[in-house]
């Protein structure tokens, strides 16, 4: 299967260049960048920092000036390229790197176009762009995860900073409903044996949340996630053709034991006098 040729745009003026590399790589675990483009007013020497990042990794800076101060004309001229990549018909799908929720329109619009849109940002994003996107990636959750190992006390450190995103929005994402639909999903794919491949909960699981990703909760695997909650086990099991298979099932929570019942003291018969 060929990969998926994406189109890399970049807001340079709420994107910072530490990111670039977690972009690229994010962006090289769904296909080849065909197009990679960054937006911004070059001559302002607030975006000086980004020059070694573009020149390292072959990214094209488009200039866009700004026509009256306080007005962002990079966001227009973002949008009129990602509908003249689109209407080029060379493009599988589009990365559109920015926490500006201006481009919630643009990435529904791609999206009715049939294209892949993954959307990144910080995790201050709001939530009509993040869920505007087939795919949502925190870069700065990510990036995190990738320079300090989590620490395993608090699990849920990554995961209400990820709600944060969507604040006010009662579907934010977060252990508890990520457990909730699991359970849910089991019910529902089970196929008699009480067990669901770990990659259709997970395929699933993206489809209800854009923004889901395991390591927004410190973990390293859908595996290692799943197995963390005391309701769900997983199981590796070894198929026909010899290939090893992850399985998930909601666990029975064990019974609470019951402390056997003392005999009854016997009663002592007074002797008569």
């Amino acid at each position: 299967m060929d990969d998926l040729k994406l189109a890399i745009l970049i807001d340079a003026d709420n994107i910072s260049p530490k990111y670039v590399k977690v972009i690229l790589d994010e962006a090289a675990s769904f296909g080849v960048a065909a197009a990679k483009r960054i937006y911004g007013d070059w001559s302002d020497p607030r975006l000086k920092s980004w020059k070694d990042a573009l020149l390292n990794n072959s990214i094209i800076p488009m200039q866009q000036y700004s026509y009256t101060t306080g007005k962002n004309a990079t966001d227009s001229a973002m949008i009129i390229d990602a509908m003249d990549l689109l209407y080029s018909g060379n493009l599988d799908g589009f990365c559109i790197v920015s926490s500006d929720s201006d481009f919630t329109r643009l990435a529904a619009r791609l999206r009715e176009a049939g294209k892949l849109v993954i959307g990144m940002g910080e995790s201050k994003t709001l939530g009509p762009f993040v869920k505007a996107c087939d795919q949502f990636k925190y870069l700065d959750l990510i990036l995190d995860h990738s320079e300090n190992e989590p620490a395993p006390a608090r699990p849920t450190d990554a995961a209400e900073a990820a709600a944060l995103a969507a604040a006010g929005d009662d579907t934010a994402i977060n252990r508890d409903s990520v457990c909730k639909l699991v359970r849910g999903m089991i019910d529902e794919m089970d196929d008699g044996t009480g067990w669901v491949r770990t990659s259709r909960v997970g395929d699933q699981l993206i489809k209800r949340y854009p923004d889901f990703d395991v390591r927004n909760f410190g973990s390293k695997s859908l595996n290692r996630f799943l197995a963390s909650f005391p309701d769900l086990e997983v199981e590796e099991r070894i198929l026909a053709n010899g290939n090893p298979i992850q399985f998930v099932r909601v666990r029975p929570a064990p019974k609470p034991r019951k402390n056997p019942a003392r005999p009854a003291p016997k009663k002592r018969m007074s002797r008569k006098k």
